[in-house]
């Protein structure tokens, strides 16, 4: 595999929030629960963001009930559509419309941007070689996408291109999943594991796409080469478990998680910062 694609560059899908406009602390919508203290409407500022767009509370944010913002993550659109798509413009100041327009953009690159990420991975894959040409060229519509002007954005039928570039990932996760200790009837895709007991399971290659793990105990689980793309791992006890070479994880995925010093993760996704204190 060429060093390029197994050395790629993910730095642009990381967020910036340096070069962003809150547009999460304002664009997107809260709901009063355990991630949310209050309730707040799309397009309206968060009460705690100050004027040079940055949180009030930031360090506090877990301890303030808002642990909903330290599980958050844009991929990088936030500072794509502050400073590319509306040229540094701010949603400060200028006419209503045009600040509705860019909260309107922003969860589309936002999505646009996570199949950016899982193309990215796909591409880094030694099993993944017989799809590149077709893993290239979704990159490339996709990033194609992403950087069309704002009206552009909000009229893209984003269900459509999804839905094809989901089903390539399937491709590629079936054949990375083949002798990754799978055993033949494991797939639990969509599964409801709310508050499953899978201490030290052995989870490898199993394919756990979209299932709901809210709360799971996953201490200890091999989880090495299982798909866990859209999976829910909102408060799942991952303390011990191997995450290494798991597909498709993400930083919000983990961020939502619970886990320790012995967490095994994969080496795109950084350690939370309130991990240090689950164990």
């Amino acid at each position: 595999m060429p060093d390029r694609e197994r050395m790629s560059d993910r730095s642009a899908l990381r967020a910036d929030c340096t070069r962003c406009f809150a547009l999460c602390c304002v664009a997107l919508p809260f709901a009063a629960s355990s991630g949310f203290a209050l309730d707040k409407p799309a397009g309206k500022p968060c009460p705690n963001l100050r004027g040079d767009h940055r949180c009030g509370i930031h360090t506090g944010l877990r301890e303030r009930g808002f642990t909903g913002c330290t599980v958050y993550d844009c991929f990088g659109a936030g500072q794509r559509v502050s400073q590319v798509t509306f040229g540094g413009r701010d949603w400060r100041g200028g006419e209503r419309a045009g600040a509705r327009l860019m909260f309107d953009v922003f969860p589309v690159v936002r999505r646009l941007h996570e199949l950016l990420w899982y193309l990215a991975e796909a591409l880094e894959l030694d099993a993944a070689r017989p799809f590149h040409p077709e893993l290239r060229q979704a990159r490339e519509r996709t990033e194609e996408l992403a950087g069309r002007e704002a009206e552009e954005l909000v009229a893209l039928d984003l269900d459509a291109h999804w839905h094809e570039v989901a089903q390539l990932l399937l491709q590629v996760s079936e054949s990375a999943r083949r002798g990754v200790g799978r055993k033949k009837g494991r797939d639990r895709r969509g599964a409801d594991l709310v508050g499953a007991r899978l201490k030290d399971a052995d989870l490898r290659g199993v394919s756990l796409r979209g299932a709901c793990l809210i709360a799971a105990d996953l201490t200890g689980a091999d989880l090495r080469g299982a798909d866990l793309i859209g999976a829910d791992l909102r408060d799942a006890d991952l303390t011990d478990a191997d995450l290494t070479g798991a597909l498709f994880v993400t930083q919000p995925q983990v961020n939502a998680a619970k886990g320790g010093p012995g967490t095994r993760l994969p080496g795109s996704l950084v350690r939370p910062v309130h991990w240090a204190t689950a164990d």
